[in-house]
């Protein structure tokens, strides 16, 4: 397998309990291959599917069918069909997810939010301390900010912590969820050159762009979602 990931008939519905147990089929047969340098950009309106796929790349959602292949520690795990601690591992070393919230456990200082990752692969402390200073300083976070909790920041402000927690890491494999949706011109500026340096160092992006400008400054690819929906 020489694709970072590859989707292969991937299946997702959901069951409406409070419609009456009415079956929503949202992905039905998807099929999608992105290999390293790759950011590929899915497209269609709202509903119909994409951030369901980021979300069954990263485990947090179970396929009904299909396959979700990620290379990993030069193999390949199945997120379709791993165990929890392998998915974990992948979270860990392989994949970075960024989604439109920021969930943090309170009175935590942003700089250690970010540094979170590193520590967790055995990283020096203060080392990775620095570096999460140094890709929150990118991101135009003041450095006053960085030992304060990021529970007490704007929504623009969370989404860069967001954003440099996954982006110090460097991992072989992004998943982004409307990475710049709450940012202003020069921070979704920024957000966008820590996108094209990660797509040169040759990092697999599967992302949702609904800012036309971003998409098109940060894509190499768009692929069109269509319609899967059968209500049983």
């Amino acid at each position: 397998m020489t694709a970072a990931i590859r989707i292969e008939g991937l299946a997702k519905s959901f069951t409406l309990h409070n419609q009456g147990g009415v079956r929503l089929s949202v992905l039905a047969g998807f099929d999608l291959a992105v290999e390293p340098g790759e950011c590929v950009a899915l497209r269609g309106p709202s509903g119909i599917g994409k951030s369901t796929v980021l979300r069954c790349i990263y485990g947090n959602y179970r396929a009904d069918g299909g396959r979700i292949l990620v290379r990993h520690r030069g193999g390949t795990v199945d997120m379709a069909a791993a165990h929890p601690r392998e998915i974990l591992a992948v979270r860990s070393d392989t994949v970075g997810y960024v989604s439109q919230f920021l969930r943090v456990i309170p009175r935590v200082a942003a700089e250690d939010v970010v540094a979170e990752p590193l520590r967790n692969r055995g990283a020096d402390p203060r080392e990775a301390r620095q570096a999460a200073r140094g890709v929150l300083q990118s991101l135009n976070i003041p450095a006053a900010l960085h030992r304060l909790a990021p529970a007490t920041f704007s929504g623009g402000e969370q989404q860069r912590v967001n954003l440099a927690r996954v982006f110090v890491a460097d991992y072989p494999v992004l998943l982004l969820d409307e990475p710049t949706a709450s940012l202003d011109r020069e921070n979704r500026d920024a957000a966008i050159g820590l996108i094209r340096e990660a797509v040169r160092r040759g990092t697999a992006i599967v992302g949702i762009f609904h800012d036309s400008e971003v998409r098109d400054a940060v894509a190499t690819r768009t692929v069109p979602l269509s319609a899967a929906r059968e209500a049983a």
